[in-house]
């Protein structure tokens, strides 16, 4: 093994303190990756791959950094970016095969191109971001790394970010979650995953799905990682978080819906790491959270504001002739917005203004702990086989996120084992929307600790 190859295996931060020690160049790591996005491991993970912006901004950085003066701690460090994300003289696909003529971007989204992080290119998603499981058929599906046999899920619909982590393509990226599409992707591949609050990270140049519920994050192999690049995405030089101890921390597991139908190991993993934080200190709390359910019922009874708002966004494209052109299971998703009424759109809105003080009268300062997602990644095959199957089986793994994103919370989704297959499970820490502070400084301390369930 080389000591790229050793480098490799590294967090994204633990990656930018060797490039400031000099263990190597930012050229010689990107020309480490840009070598790997040609290798089967990298099979449909990236829709482009920007060599030639990579080799420029890693010299640039390598002159920074022998300078003394480097823009961020993840300076020369590689990243990804779902092809959601405007990247200057790039098309952004958002891996819909209708975008494949657009014009490129003229300028880098308001979040790229901040910390001298080196683009190595974008990376594939569900069509229009608009699934749970990852599936693409029209840029093909990046395979899970942790199945040795058959293909199983990525985890949508930051498919290709979350496979780029965890297959070592990449030692970070970025993706968007609207309903669990940075944690979801996190917990199927076994990493990291950092929803953060609406309004945190300027979405401005990325292409939307649904403008109220869109957030930006990163997906990487520590919190400390997504700490980092939260900052690199705002352009912030400092940062407020600090390491809390968990001896003050106080968890709330809520006991409506997100403990319902859980796969075993992920039921078991999911209590071996409440009994581990408990026993460094955090208390447990446990009870109802009737938000939960009103969330439930009303989608039940009005559709979902990601439907609606994404109707509005692609109306055009899916009453056009091109819709023929589109994914269908997309389309059907997209179509549940066209008959959804404007008293429907305003009902959501307004309850979940109620919604979210609701379950801050119940929770409120105390942190939520739920399973990210009630099973591991089940094969592909039968999921393209079966439309039906595949409806119930993105429900079931957007249920317990899209739960935070309805009542604008922010997320970390930490691995915290594996089931008899290998195929991981993940404990999804979250906190209201705005507290994403508060969040990564716990995360910081309860990470060790969550990885570490599997030997409790």
């Amino acid at each position: 093994m080389t000591n790229l190859d050793k480098l490799s295996q590294r967090t994204a931060s633990a990656v930018g303190r060797a490039l400031i020690a000099g263990e190597t160049s930012a050229v010689a790591l990107a020309d480490y990756y840009l070598a790997k996005a040609d290798t089967p491991a990298a099979a449909h993970v990236y829709t482009s791959i920007t060599r030639e912006r990579a080799l420029r901004e890693a010299a640039a950085a390598d002159a920074r950094i022998a300078a003394g003066r480097p823009l961020s701690p993840l300076d020369g460090v590689p990243i990804v970016w779902k092809d959601l994300v405007d990247l200057e003289g790039e098309i952004t696909t958002a891996a819909s095969a209708t975008r494949r003529g657009a014009a490129p971007a003229s300028r880098d989204a308001n979040c790229a191109g901040n910390g001298g992080m080196v683009c190595l290119g974008k990376t594939n998603l569900t069509e229009f971001a608009y699934s749970g499981l990852g599936l693409n058929p029209h840029f093909g599906t990046p395979r899970n790394p942790h199945s040795p046999g058959a293909d199983r899920i990525p985890g949508g619909s930051s498919s290709g970010t979350g496979v780029a982590v965890a297959a070592n393509l990449a030692p970070c990226g970025i993706g968007t979650d609207t309903g669990g599409s940075v944690r979801l992707p996190a917990a199927f591949n076994g990493v990291v995953g950092y929803k953060t609050s609406e309004g945190r990270i300027d979405k401005d140049g990325v292409f939307a799905l649904s403008t109220t519920l869109d957030t930006v994050g990163p997906l990487a192999r520590s919190v400390e990682d997504c700490l980092l690049i939260d900052m690199v995405l705002r352009g912030a030089a400092t940062t407020d978080v600090r390491r809390r101890e968990l001896r003050e921390a106080v968890i709330f597991v809520p006991e409506t819906v997100c403990l319902d139908d859980l796969d075993d190991a992920v039921a078991t993993n999911f209590e071996a790491s409440l009994k581990r934080l408990e026993a460094a200190g955090a208390r447990i709390e446990r009870g109802p959270l009737q938000p939960f359910a009103d969330v439930m019922r009303l989608t039940a009874d009005h559709g979902t504001l990601a439907s609606v708002e994404a109707y509005f966004i692609h109306k055009a494209l899916v009453d056009g002739p091109d819709a023929a052109n589109v994914d269908p299971r997309v389309v059907a998703r997209i179509n549940g917005g066209k008959t959804m009424s404007a008293h429907s759109y305003h009902s959501i809105l307004t309850a979940r203004e109620r919604m979210i003080e609701d379950c801050w009268d119940v929770v409120g300062p105390r942190l939520i702990a739920m399973p990210t997602v009630a099973m591991t990644a089940p094969e592909v095959a039968p999921l393209d086989a079966d439309v039906d199957l595949f409806g119930r089986t993105n429900l079931k793994a957007l249920r317990n996120t899209n739960l935070g994103n309805m009542l604008d919370l922010c997320g970390l989704a930490i691995p915290n084992g594996v089931d008899a297959d290998g195929m991981p499970t993940s404990f999804l820490l979250s906190a209201r929307g705005g507290d994403d502070d508060v969040l990564l400084g716990y995360g910081l301390a309860a990470e060790e600790v969550i990885r570490d369930a599997r030997r409790s």
